[in-house]
């Protein structure tokens, strides 16, 4: 459990100095230039990233139990996976009008995909993953919202097409992950 929880400190760290820290990181970045910058970020976040994994794969094998989820929430915790794959592709897809619309769509997809988890795994360990996750990405939006209004910040307008492009393919990936990916890559198969 203490490498899922060092993982997640460096990690949600690093990714929440924009939270509170963004003074000090426009003084890092112009002390070390922004390839310094995104170098060392980079490196962190993979570090805390690679514990975050090792660390979730150790503690499923000795799992503490603090609630059985209620049978069905599974597909809950699918449809609600959906709108996160949706929503984290859409912050990648130029002009589409989930971005126009909700300006940060990566943060709510994290936010679905974590209540979604939340929901469905009643282990200690999935819940300090997934309640961190939940956390972060609501403290991550509000503060992300207000850098918008103090800055005054405007969205480029959506176009039908980058609004399919986001749709088709998070429901790709979505079904991916739902008949085959999860299994592969988390060991845990679906609806199985």
């Amino acid at each position: 459990m203490t490498l899922l929880i060092a993982g997640l400190i460096l990690f949600l760290g690093v990714h929440s100095i924009r939270i509170g820290g963004d003074r000090w990181r426009s003084g890092q970045i112009a002390r070390f230039g922004p390839s310094a910058w995104k170098a060392g970020y980079s490196l962190a976040s993979l570090i805390g990233l690679g514990l975050i994994i090792l660390g979730f794969g150790r503690a499923r094998h000795d799992p503490v139990f603090l609630w059985t989820p209620p049978a069905g929430i599974s597909h809950l915790t699918a449809l609600l996976a959906l709108l996160a794959f949706i929503l984290i592709v859409a912050a990648y897809v130029p002009r589409n009008h989930i971005k126009a619309s909700l300006h940060h769509p990566m943060l709510l997809g994290v936010l679905a995909w974590a209540l979604g988890h939340l929901l469905a795994n009643g282990e200690l360990a999935s819940v300090i993953l997934f309640a961190s996750f939940l956390v972060w990405a609501l403290l991550d939006l509000k503060a992300s919202r207000r850098r918008d209004r103090v800055q005054a910040i405007s969205y480029a307008a959506g176009t039908p097409l980058g609004t399919a492009i986001s749709l088709v393919v998070g429901v790709v990936i979505w079904l991916a992950f739902l008949f085959e990916l999860h299994a592969l890559l988390i060991g845990v198969p679906l609806f199985g």
